[in-house]
């Protein structure tokens, strides 16, 4: 039962005004239209998680709604349940991309009428404040992750990987080194540095103290780290210990050898995200031996990485991963269970990405990559080992700088991996070198090669054969560079090797090599001093990584500025150029250095200003997202380490200079970003008004201070529509905004109307302003009342009304008011008019859409026709369309024709052009963005032949060029290059300039027609070309030589044409082309687009396209379609049904060859056109018509053989055209079947007489089937059917054709005689009575046909027995080619005019 609830309400005014208030709290009455607002909503989300979301949200509020109205709270917790619903409301709002609502403290909703400007703008502010930090609250709780976690994580720049090794599983035999270290897979490089532990022989760590506590941390991961794709954790493991493993004598064998054993990897990038997070779990990881000497170490990674399983014999690794947010020492405070003073720290190579102050690091990170060494006096290349070492520049080594991994001491010297026998080894191995700062200026890594031998005392005398060595510091005092280096490879005697003083001097990279003078290849040896450059070769890369030395002359220069204070200026304005990373890097060394130069120069200003910018570019730099990591850093500068008073003083000083010079901008476009900028734009806004109002006032005297008064502000106003000053969401303000416009654009409407209008004072360039700032205002956003949902639209309506239709009747009678000027707005002003009457408003429309009429007639007063309004609309129409407006709905135009005198033909035919042209955009338009291109090309094709008939070149020539994208985005080149040739077809071979619409493409660089024609050929050959279609590109090549050859005289151009050509004629020959199958494919049914609906098109197949995949391609096009299974045409019931129904069937095309082809020629070239420059397609399906009649079943039996004829030739401009069909009557059928026949007993005559050797079987059943009395050459029935009295009086039109079967069955005995005298040479003594029989059946046959039909000679059989008779040919060649198919009266083009392409001209 349903039942009516009476409720208390208000009725405010009366009639039409009448507003009915419920007297409800205004909460309840929130709630409700919320309610209904997000229901709606709720229907259309497809989104699981928020469809859940809306619907948890709409219970509470019906449930705290009910509870409200319940009225049983008490005060208190109706407060607080008031507070809960608004809450929910403004989250779900946000959630759902609604509207935010700004609220008292009450939580009830403001109005804007009785609130001021600046307390709504404070309200928006704090209401979007509020639903921020509630979604945030939302989000952490939803992820229904430890909230503590995350704000850790989202509150750090850095975090750390905390590695335990619990096991190495491994048989080795040997002592060895396990690395660990982090790798970037995609990059190929390793990103941290190795954490090391040594392992024993017997299956332990070394150190066995720390059996069960092998931890690590990876430090400094960043942001970046977490957005790479992939991040592996790698292990490597060398052996130390002999040569081979297999050598047993171990006295006599050289030991603590380095040599490379195998890897594990791990893909630990759920790890680092966070997906996983499980620190009690063990991962094994599996190990993957080195397969061979040339099995390099990092070569063995990427195998892995790439490979889907390791074949370990478990054999691997165990350890337990965790991700920890924070730095090293925030880690150690929050993770002690984890992470303690013995826990090795493994850092990233390369900076983190913030630096706090005080984290003083100077590290150098040396890789040895690769080498190159000639084997010199052995027979087998060398097994080098490289020792890295460093010295300073008198030669002494530098003890305990070198570390090898994270958890390992210090040591002097590091040796590499040796790989056995290797010419050119590829280590990958890095080392951390760490130098006191003081000393780095002095020092040089040294790197010495060593031959190391398997027997202990060959390897005892073997010496160091070469070095190379590289300075840490450069001349200028800045570090070496990061990256690759070629080092120089020296040789010389040991002893003179290990003296620093001999090579120092020396060029250490090649680079430096040939800086000096000297070419760095050449001879293989070069002499210097007492060192040779040996042709061995070797590269390392480095990577510095300091917060005191840096890489950057520049800002090397300010941090040691009083070691040249002359300088000093220069690079105060050079540190504006450093690179903002360098900068920050050094940031309390920067600071520190701008703040002494000004206490130091406490005396002068001179500094002063440069000091000051250099601030401003630093705290800039901070400002910007990319640094904003060291907004703590600074912050923490100017707390703990900022001490200068004196610098306030000054910085104050520079800062009112700025201030007052504010006019003469400068670094105050620096100052005022950010919060200043509102600021700054308060103070200007309220100026405004005071400035507007004192000029309207002042300027009733003068024009032309009003005037541009007016002018300015128009400008202003429409950037300002433009710019969305307020967020989307924020309706209200939006809306406020709208209305303050709307009342200033009718005011200052008023003053142009009084003071710009008269002939003495017109002014064209406001009056234009004017129209564009009004329709600019009714086409914005925030406007389009039939874009939101029906509540908002409700609430904007109630209270502001539809502003458009207020601006909009304006507009309109600002235009006629123009009166004699009108045309000067001609027509200029046809577009914006044109977006104002596109709004789908019905009272706009009426009201706006008159103007066109408007201007139409008075172009026609003024020229007698409307041409310039007809281009314009055309034009522009184009353009709003594929914009996105427009509807169908645009005929009104049309009325107002009919009734004018004047304008009633000529107007009428426009528009009916104008709705044409709408039906065909809209059509494109709303394919458009369809996944289904082959709809999208059909569109366009539309759009371009309605523009080639309309005769607007320029628009014809743009859609030409869509289609043609379209075309190269799915390989279709033959049909992108008949589509570009259209347009090379409307251009001449001339001298004449290119129109600007011709050379529509970037890529065309023509002045005039000839040079743009000859660049489109070219392409449309490469075209042809990669579409394999050589005979086109042969027919264009001939047209384009004959200019090279005769106009432009290039005979440059003209050979490499003729090159191409020689190609696609050898690729006609020789070149295997697939034959695509062409399908006819009916559209049937009322859901199909207008384009294709209720017709039939051929399609021509992709390559080697079988039926049931193009059948497969279109049904998924059109999913809901329904395939039919008959292929013969439907009935109207089907046709006008609502569905879809596709039929789908394989046709044959015909071939129509060249008249060129005259004579008989190869099969190769007359394939071509089997399948292509075809227009006639043939379908043949047997059908009874009429009763059967049991003595004669061939008097109704029909093939219905259909020939479909193509608007157009295939291949052309699209893939498939439409067509019209064509039945062929009885007599018809009866002709071809008597003609193929008699060419298949031809047919076979030739080949036996061609090859003796054939088997005579199939002749012996062709012949007999024929000879047969039961068929008696397969006429008997076609005599009673066609050659009585009876049918020649009923069918008197047929009289040739029966003329011509009586003819071709004549022919049949001659062809026959031939194949029964070739059976009887050939039969088998077994076959003779069988052969006897058919004789005799023939002889009865012969003697009726020639009796009725007469006797036909071919010329003499056994003169010509290799070659076909001519007078054999003739008969065939005869009937066929007057054969009564009258196929092209029947296409959609008359017979004589068949145009080859759409908008070609024939």
């Amino acid at each position: 039962a349903s039942y009516i609830y009476l409720k208390e309400a208000i009725v405010e005014g009366k009639g039409q005004h009448e507003t009915v208030i419920p007297n409800e709290l205004p909460l309840i009455q929130e709630v409700t239209t919320t309610l209904r607002e997000w229901s709606i909503i709720w229907r259309q989300l497809y989104v699981p998680v928020k469809r859940f979301l809306v619907r948890h949200m709409i219970y509470d509020l019906i449930e705290w709604r009910s509870q409200i109205l319940s009225g049983t709270l008490p005060q208190d917790e109706l407060k607080e349940l008031k507070k809960k619903v608004t809450a929910k409301i403004d989250y779900g709002n946000r959630i759902l991309d609604l509207d935010l609502v700004v609220r008292d403290e009450d939580g009830n909703i403001l109005d804007p009428e009785q609130t001021s400007t600046i307390s709504l703008f404070r309200a928006h502010e704090i209401a979007s404040k509020q639903v921020e930090e509630r979604l945030l609250e939302e989000k952490s709780q939803k992820q229904n992750i430890d909230i503590n976690r995350q704000a850790k994580f989202a509150a750090t720049p850095s975090f750390a990987l905390f590695v335990n090794l619990k096991n190495v599983v491994c048989k080795i035999g040997e002592d060895a080194e396990v690395l660990m270290s982090l790798y970037d897979p995609l990059e190929s490089k390793f990103i941290s540095e190795n954490y090391l532990v040594r392992w024993s022989s017997s299956g332990l760590p070394k150190d066995i103290d720390r059996l069960h506590n092998l931890r690590a941390v990876f430090t400094d991961l960043g942001s970046k780290d977490l957005k790479r794709e992939k991040i592996s954790f790698v292990c490597q493991i060398v052996r130390v210990g002999r040569m081979e493993l297999r050598d047993n004598n171990t006295r006599k064998l050289t030991s603590g050898l380095r040599r490379p054993f195998g890897v594990a990897v791990m893909d630990v990038t759920d790890i680092i995200n966070g997906k996983v997070d499980d620190e009690d779990k063990q991962h094994f990881i599996p190990f993957q031996p080195v397969a061979g000497e040339n099995d390099f170490l990092q070569t063995v990674i990427n195998k892995v990485i790439a490979a889907k399983e390791v074949n370990h014999k478990g054999q691997g690794l165990w350890v337990t991963l965790k991700l920890l947010p924070g730095d090293i020492h925030q880690i150690r405070k929050e993770f002690p269970h984890l992470v303690d003073r013995s826990t090795a720290v493994a850092r990233k190579m390369g900076f983190p990405e913030i630096i706090m102050p005080g984290d003083v690091r100077n590290d150098i990170y040396v890789t040895l990559v690769q080498g190159d060494f000639d084997k010199g006096s052995k027979t087998t290349a060398k097994n080098v080992e490289v020792t890295v070492s460093v010295y300073d520049e008198d030669g002494k080594r530098l003890e305990s700088v070198i570390f090898p991994g994270a958890g390992d001491e210090a040591i002097s010297e590091y040796k590499s991996v040796i790989y056995y026998q290797v010419k050119q080894p590829r280590w990958f191995e890095t080392v951390k070198v760490a130098i006191p700062i003081e000393d780095v200026n002095r020092s040089h890594l040294r790197f010495t090669f060593r031959h190391r031998s398997s027997q202990d005392s060959k390897d005892k005398s073997e010496k160091i054969f070469a070095l190379a060595f590289v300075k840490l510091m450069r001349y200028d005092g800045t570090t070496l560079r990061d990256g690759e280096h070629d080092l120089i490879v020296y040789k010389a005697e040991a002893k003179k090797l290990e003296d620093a003083s001999m090579y120092l001097s020396l060029p250490s990279t090649k680079i430096e090599l040939e800086e000096k003078g000297h070419p760095a290849t050449g001879k293989s040896m070069q002499n210097l001093g007492s060192c040779t450059i040996s042709k061995d070769s070797f590269q390392i890369s480095t990577l510095v990584c300091s917060t005191k030395l840096t890489q950057n002359v520049d800002l090397l220069g300010l941090l040691k500025w009083r070691s040249n204070t002359n300088l000093l200026q220069q690079n105060l304005k050079q540190l504006m150029k450093v690179d903002g990373g360098e900068v920050v890097k050094f940031l309390q060394d920067t600071l520190d250095a701008l703040f002494n130069i000004m206490m130091e120069n406490s005396e002068s200003e001179t500094f002063d200003t440069l000091v000051f910018d250099a601030l401003v570019f630093i705290i800039g730099l901070i400002a910007d997202r990319k640094f904003q990591h060291f907004n703590p850093v600074l912050e923490t500068y100017i707390k703990k380490h900022f001490s200068a008073t004196l610098a306030y003083t000054k910085l104050t000083k520079v800062l009112k200079t700025y201030v007052d010079n504010a006019e003469k901008c400068g670094i105050t476009d620096q100052l005022f970003k950010g919060p200043t900028q509102r600021h700054v734009q308060i103070i200007m806004e309220k100026l405004l008004r005071t400035v507007n109002r004192t000029v309207i006032s002042m300027g009733r005297d003068s024009e032309l201070i009003v005037s541009d008064f007016l002018m300015e502000t128009f400008i202003m106003f429409k950037n300002l529509i433009g710019k969305n000053v307020y967020p989307f969401d924020w309706v209200i303000m939006n809306m406020m905004q709208n209305k303050v416009f709307l009342r200033a654009i009718n005011q200052y409407a008023d003053m142009l109307n009084k003071k710009f209008l008269d002939q003495a004072n017109f002014e064209l360039q406001l009056w234009n302003n004017y129209f564009h700032l009004a329709v600019a205002f009714l086409t914005q956003e925030s406007l389009q009342l039939e874009n939101f949902s029906s509540a908002k639209r409700a609430k904007i309506l109630n209270k502001y009304g539809d502003m458009r239709r207020q601006i909009g009747f304006e507009i309109r009678d600002m235009w006629y008011n123009l009166g004699q000027h009108k045309i000067k707005f001609i027509p200029e002003m046809v577009g914006p008019i044109l977006e104002m009457t596109l709004i789908p408003e019905t009272e706009l429309r009426k009201a706006t859409i008159p103007i066109f009429f408007d201007m139409m007639q008075c172009e026609f007063h003024s020229t007698r026709s409307f041409q310039m309004f007809e281009n314009e609309i055309i034009t522009k129409l184009d353009h709003e369309v594929e914009g996105g407006r427009g509807d169908e709905q645009y005929k009104v135009l049309l009325e107002h024709c009919r009734k004018h005198k004047y304008l009633a033909k000529s107007g009428e035919t426009f528009v009916k052009l104008v709705v044409r042209l709408m039906e065909r955009l809209l059509d494109y338009r709303t394919i458009m963005h369809d996944e289904n291109k082959e709809n999208r090309m059909s569109c366009t094709v539309n759009v371009l032949n309605f523009y080639k008939e309309i005769e607007r070149e320029e628009m014809y020539i743009r859609y030409l060029y869509k289609l043609c994208d379209l075309h190269k985005e799915c390989d279709n080149y033959t049909e992108a290059a008949y589509t570009l040739l259209l347009h090379a077809k409307l251009l001449k071979w001339s001298e004449e300039a290119c129109a600007a619409h011709l050379t529509q493409r970037d890529g065309y660089q023509a002045a005039t027609q000839g040079q743009l024609k000859d660049q489109l050929y070219q392409e449309i050959i490469h075209y042809f070309d990669k579409g394999k279609m050589w005979e086109e590109a042969i027919a264009l090549g001939k047209e384009l030589a004959e200019q090279y050859e005769n106009e432009m005289f290039d005979y440059e151009q003209l050979s490499e044409l003729l090159r191409k050509q020689a190609q696609f004629y050898e690729n006609i020959v020789k070149v295997i082309r697939p034959k695509p199958d062409y399908f006819a494919v009916g559209y049937y049914g009322q859901g199909f687009p207008t384009f294709i609906r209720n017709k039939v098109f051929i399609y021509r197949g992709k390559e080697y396209e079988r039926r049931e995949d193009f059948e497969a391609r279109l049904l998924t096009q059109f999913p809901n379609a329904e395939k039919m299974k008959t292929t013969s045409p439907p009935g109207d019931d089907i046709k006008n049904s609502s569905g879809q129904y596709i039929q789908c069937f394989t046709v044959k095309p015909k071939l129509d060859l060249p008249p060129k082809f005259h004579k008989p020629v190869s099969e190769q070239i007359v394939s071509f056109y089997r399948v292509n420059e075809v227009q006639r397609f043939e379908y043949s399906r047997p059908v009874r018509k009429g009763e059967k009649n049991p003595d004669n079943e061939f008097a109704n039996m029909w093939i219905e053989r259909t020939i479909y004829v193509t608007a157009y030739k295939l291949p052309g401009i699209l893939r498939w055209f439409e067509v019209k069909s064509v039945e062929i009557s009885p007599l018809e059928n009866a002709i071809e079947t008597m003609q193929l026949t008699n060419d298949k007993i031809n047919n076979m005559i030739q080949q036996h007489l061609n090859d003796p050797n054939l088997p005579i079987n199939p002749l012996s059943m062709l012949l007999n089937g024929i000879v047969d009395p039961a068929v008696m050459g397969g006429f008997t029935n076609y005599e009673k059917a066609f050659f009585t009295e009876k049918y020649m009086h009923e069918h008197p039109e047929d009289h040739d054709k029966i003329e011509k079967l009586k003819d071709l069955i004549a022919w049949q005995i001659p062809f026959l005689a031939e194949g029964i005298r070739i059976h009887g040479e050939k039969v088998t003594e077994a076959l003779r009575p069988f052969h006897e029989r058919m004789e005799a059946c023939f002889k009865q046959l012969k003697e009726k046909v020639e009796k009725q039909y007469g006797v036909r000679t071919p010329a003499s059989l056994d003169d010509r027995r290799g070659s076909r008779p001519r007078s054999m040919v003739r008969s065939f060649t005869m009937p066929s080619s007057s054969r009564p198919l009258s196929v092209a009266s029947v296409s959609s083009i008359s017979s004589d005019s068949t145009p080859s392409r759409p908008g070609s001209d024939g």
